[in-house]
């Protein structure tokens, strides 16, 4: 007679190993997020100061994003959105891809975003746009 041991586990269904990767990022980040929504970046001592800023007095595309994690986790979307756009912007960009990514692991299949030199060129110029206005005066409601 062959039978299992009692004890075995029951087998994992495909569509849920196949979502591993997928659910354990989302894991992190929920972590990371929860993690900053607990610890107030507001409040000094918690967290390191950005490096360039203390050097330079420039604000980094990053500078604000933990407040603006912060903020968003809280529910406060406009704070956010004053601490650092961008980082509100990756966010929503964040949502979009993972929900893609795990829709399409659930199907067996690989999620493949091919960015060409234009889209790479377009992000950078972007970003550097974003931190050379958010470093004008005109641009100080992009201030965190």
């Amino acid at each position: 007679m062959n039978a299992e041991p009692e004890s075995a586990a029951p087998p994992v269904g495909p569509a849920l190993r196949r979502l591993a990767v997928p659910v354990g990022v989302l894991g992190s980040v929920i972590a990371a997020f929860a993690y900053v929504g607990t610890v107030d970046p507001n409040e000094p001592g918690h967290y390191p100061a950005c490096p360039l800023l203390r050097l330079t007095g420039v604000f980094c595309p990053g500078c604000g994003g933990l407040r603006s994690a912060h903020a968003f986790v809280h529910g406060d979307f406009a704070t956010a959105l004053g601490a650092n756009a961008l980082a509100v912007v990756a966010y929503a960009v964040f949502a979009v891809v993972w929900t893609l990514w795990a829709a399409r692991a659930a199907r067996g299949r690989r999620l493949r975003i091919e960015l060409g030199p234009a889209q790479l060129y377009g992000i950078g110029v972007l970003i550097a746009v974003f931190t050379l206005v958010r470093n004008l005066p005109f641009g100080a409601w992009l201030h965190p």
